[in-house]
């Protein structure tokens, strides 16, 4: 038997065990299982490894992305570059190998929605977590200036408050990532100033679930393009597949 999983707080919506049950049953893999892993802390991580000796790779959510990184024998240069996890591989020896597909799916995603770069693409992050990282590490790639913004600023991130109408007016893109307007809470969104969007505006919501945020919602209203994180988050776990069978 070949097992995989995903660890994290809360998975009661989890995209990824579907997503691979699915893939499983469509390749004729009847001895594959993936199983959700909600862990209460990060440190119950050795024991559920010690009680599961046949599973090979995991995929790892809010808020264990950063956390988990101790716990791990190894990263990859796109996970050290990122400092976030989301993907875990764990070889025949035992030693773990951590992965950042987050990049990866971003990073493709964001090339067939988004056509501008330099200055006049200049972007903003909402968020500092684990796939704002990711989503930072894209952006520099890609030769997209930004700027963070979030309820806590660390550093020189700006606050919701700095968000002002001439503020968006330099910005093209703007790309929630949080997890406001996730499912059940679907009527919450970042706070902005939304009637200073324009049809020069672009706005990626790597929420999927719904599929049209209130975030996205919003922009369409101001003529904007929008894109949810579906494309995103199928990208990431084909990514994941390929390295757990490398």
């Amino acid at each position: 038997m070949r097992q995989f999983g995903l660890i994290g707080r809360t998975l009661r919506h989890s995209f990824s065990q579907a997503y691979f049950t699915q893939k499983f049953a469509a390749l004729g893999l009847e001895n594959h299982h993936y199983e959700l892993f909600e862990l209460a802390d990060i440190a119950e991580l050795p024991a559920l490894l010690a009680a599961h000796p046949h599973l090979e790779g995991l995929n790892v959510t809010v808020p264990y992305k950063e956390l988990v990184m101790p716990y791990l024998d190894e990263l990859t240069p796109t996970a050290a570059r990122v400092g976030a996890v989301n993907v875990i591989q764990r070889r025949p020896d035992g030693r773990l190998i951590g992965h950042n597909t987050d990049y990866i799916g971003f990073r493709e995603s964001l090339r067939r929605f988004y056509p501008l770069r330099g200055e006049e693409g200049r972007a903003l992050v909402l968020g500092q977590g684990g796939a704002a990282k990711a989503i930072a590490v894209v952006l520099r790639d890609l030769d997209i200036p930004h700027q963070f913004a979030t309820r806590n600023p660390l550093g020189d991130a700006l606050s919701y408050d700095d968000l002002t109408p001439q503020l968006l007016s330099q910005i093209r893109l703007i790309i929630n990532a949080t997890p406001l307007g996730t499912f059940p809470n679907a009527e919450e969104c970042p706070r902005l100033p939304y009637p200073a969007l324009t049809p020069q505006h672009y706005l990626y919501d790597v929420v999927y679930n719904p599929a049209e945020t209130l975030f996205m919602r919003k922009g369409l209203a101001a003529g904007a393009q929008v894109k949810n994180g579906f494309e995103m988050l199928r990208l990431q776990a084909e990514a994941s597949w390929e390295i757990w069978n490398d």
